[in-house]
């Protein structure tokens, strides 16, 4: 039964909730809210900082003989107290995972019910040491500071099961071959008395056919109790993703049945796909096979995450296969359902961060080692989840407004978090991780994101140095190339209406810079200023153009140290979840910026590069560039044709070579030398390749100097 819908809802006071959960109270007064859905979200409560008090009135029938019944939220942001009938359920904390309660006595005891909830998700003030563990949407620099995300964001749901439930179901892949399949199961029963339970599992393909099964017996005391067992597939069908194969995925059914009876007690069954996937130094392998990854940072599809449609989340996985990426790191939150569905049938890799960014308050590591625990049970089975990340940059800071205006304080804090032991980094991090190695064994785990002994977060070309610094950086610190995790710079979207373009350049930045993202000081910093532009399109298309230029150099220059040593990379950031100026190459329309279109070119399969040539150069400069061919193609390319053009005003020199291109990998074609005209202007060149049913282009683009 769904017990969706509209609740009665007003804010809490002392006096209210010692008498809301009564059944005979009366809310006739009361405002409303949508379950599922964000308190704000109702015109009542738009400006609401919580508490909520929240009913809902509902008729059921009592369970039948040796039935139960279950009532499960299956996500509240972020913290309730629960009541039935005015007798008191439990407390919840968590926003992501659901929540059940056994309300057996409850339906037996009559037919109307009340439904009631206090909904806490208090404004996280000292945002330096935070309370909530609700990452990005209580603190991120991509969403308002003033939104609140409270509410019961997922459905409200009652069910009934037999004498014995499966409370908890997970399930991994401990090996994969082309030969044999291993799932390992763990599962939380919960039975009414001490009896003896019969778990049967199944695996079927596509087709509904079965390829393993197996039924065990198992002795339970009343209560809960743990089991653990394992399944092997013969010549499973291997879960690949998209770039290397097929994302075959099979449904794995379990039923917990009492001894001797044919009906089962309870029943599950999860879709999940048989791989191994492994990360060393940072070079990720699925099912033995080498892939450099090819990723971007998603934050949630919409600020209001509950609003979003099923199509729109699964878009989101779609688009980024669509510019050739193969990786998607769900960034700082955990999404809906949807998006790991979409994941696993296209054959998306994700990158999976824990709800936690930046500072968090000393009193949060039982709850955030117990969420680990809890994001495990509910995506462990997800084939696509390749890698957990317990939390994104694990730094004491509060990047807003006021820390762009004080840029060395923000500094100074950043690089004495980096360096420096911290409760965040060591006692926080290390005990994430270590649950999730426990819970997880069957996909590598880190314990933060953007510290250099492990991924980098690089701002070259926005917060610090120019665009065309990453080589030289790179070259003086390869570790940094490993994996570089964030980078990007703003772009002002297509779909700008919130921005009043009609005032330009009057617009009310102060506004845009709280509640919108916008970094003005930055975009001055590298040449963007918007007192430069005489209309609003030039300096939008500007800003574009900017980014475009940024993310393509920046994808090139990794890809050419592909396994030497960079595994891979993650730009920052995918698409916006509201209104606003980001690093987002898709606005929050989905309608694409510039950037969309050089990120899915630096991403081809076979990408054809030279060294970066200077933004100027004198008459006479003696040029030495080296011309690299990329291919992530499984295959070898033979007889291609690699062509060099130098173009300048009147004239232009040619150079061609042929070559093969091994599988999966990045070779030096050859040096270009070159001796700088004495003919002022524009110095373009041209890169091309064709063969093997591959054509690629290139395009750099320099200033001859007057003598």
């Amino acid at each position: 039964m769904d017990l969706g819908g509209r609740w009665r809802a007003v804010e809490a006071d002392e006096e209210l909730r010692r008498s809301y959960p009564e059944p005979d109270f009366d809310d006739a007064g009361w405002g409303a809210v949508e379950v599922p859905g964000h308190w704000r979200s109702s015109p009542d409560f738009v400006a609401s900082d919580g508490p909520i008090l929240a009913r809902r009135r509902f008729e059921a029938p009592a369970p039948g003989p040796a039935r139960r019944a279950w009532l499960t939220f299956d996500g509240l942001f972020y913290q309730s107290d629960v009541w039935l009938d005015g007798s008191y359920l439990g407390d919840t904390e968590g926003y992501f995972f659901p929540h059940t309660f056994e309300v057996t006595e409850h339906l037996r005891a009559r037919t109307e019910h009340l439904l009631a909830a206090e909904l806490t998700c208090a404004p996280q003030r000292d945002r330096t040491a935070k309370r909530n563990l609700t990452g990005v949407f209580q603190h991120w620099d991509c969403f308002d500071p003033d939104w609140n995300p409270g509410g019961i964001w997922r459905p409200v749901h009652l069910h009934e099961t037999g004498p014995i439930r499966l409370t908890r179901l997970r399930v991994t892949c401990a090996e994969a071959t082309s030969q044999l399949g291993v799932l390992s199961f763990r599962a939380i029963l919960d039975a009414a008395d001490a009896t003896t339970v019969e778990l049967h599992t199944a695996v079927a393909d596509a087709t509904g056919s079965t390829l393993a099964e197996a039924t065990e017996e198992h002795t339970l005391a009343a209560g809960e109790n743990r089991v653990e067992w394992r399944l092997g597939v013969d010549d499973p069908p291997l879960w690949w993703p998209h770039v290397l194969g097929d994302p075959n995925l099979v449904d794995v059914t379990v039923e917990a049945r009492l001894l001797g009876r044919s009906e089962p007690s309870d029943t599950r069954t999860v879709t999940t796909g048989l791989r191994k996937i492994t990360i060393d130094n940072w070079i990720a392998s699925v099912n033995g096979e080498r892939l450099f990854l090819k990723g971007t940072n998603q934050g949630p599809t919409r600020m209001a995450l509950a609003e979003a449609g099923e199509d729109e989340v699964r878009l989101d996985i779609v688009l980024a296969k669509r510019a050739g990426l193969d990786l998607v790191r769900v960034h700082a939150h955990v999404s809906r359902p949807e998006l790991y569905a979409a994941a696993d049938e296209v054959g998306m890799l994700l990158w999976q961060d824990l709800p936690l960014q930046w500072g968090y308050a000393r009193g949060t590591r039982m709850e955030a080692v117990k969420q680990a625990r809890e994001a495990v049970d509910l995506l462990a089975h997800h084939p696509s989840v390749a890698l957990w990340c317990a939390h994104n940059e694990p730094l004491t800071i509060d990047p807003g407004p006021r820390a762009v205006t004080d840029l060395r304080a923000t500094a100074r804090t950043t690089i004495r978090g980096v360096v420096l032991p911290s409760w965040n980094k060591t006692v926080l991090d290390g005990s994430i991780r270590r649950a999730l190695e426990k819970a997880d064994k069957s996909r590598p785990s880190i314990a933060h994101s953007g510290l250099p002994t492990g991924d980098s977060h690089l701002s070259f070309g926005w917060y610090h140095g120019d665009e065309r610094d990453l080589p030289g950086a790179l070259g003086v610190w390869p570790r940094l190339a490993r994996f570089v995790s964030e980078f990007g710079a703003q772009a002002v979207p297509e779909s700008a209406e919130f921005m009043d373009p009609s005032k330009w350049p009057d617009l009310d930045w102060d506004h845009l810079a709280r509640a919108h993202a916008l970094q003005r000081r930055f975009f001055e910093r590298h040449g963007l200023d918007p007192d430069d532009f005489a209309t609003f399109d030039d300096w939008r298309d500007a800003t574009q153009a900017y980014q475009a230029n940024l993310l393509r150099r920046h994808v090139e220059t990794l890809r050419r140290l592909k396994y030497r040593p960079a595994g891979g990379f993650a730009q920052f950031a995918f698409a916006d979840g509201h209104p606003a100026v980001t690093w987002s190459v898709l606005d929050h329309d989905r309608r694409p910026k510039l950037g969309y279109d050089a990120l899915r070119a630096a991403c081809a399969p076979v990408i054809v590069v030279a060294d970066r040539p200077d933004a100027t150069y004198a008459p006479g400069a003696t040029i030495s560039l080296d011309v690299h061919v990329v291919s992530d193609r499984r295959d070898a390319l033979e007889a291609l044709v690699v062509g060099a053009t130098f173009s300048w005003d009147g004239d232009e020199h040619r150079r061609a070579w042929t070559g093969d291109v091994p599988a999966d990998s990045c070779i030096r074609i050859a040096t270009l030398p070159f001796v700088v005209p004495d003919a002022p202007g524009r110095l373009t060149l041209d890169l091309a390749l064709d063969g093997s049913g591959v054509h690629a282009t290139n395009r750099y683009e320099s200033e001859i100097a007057s003598a």
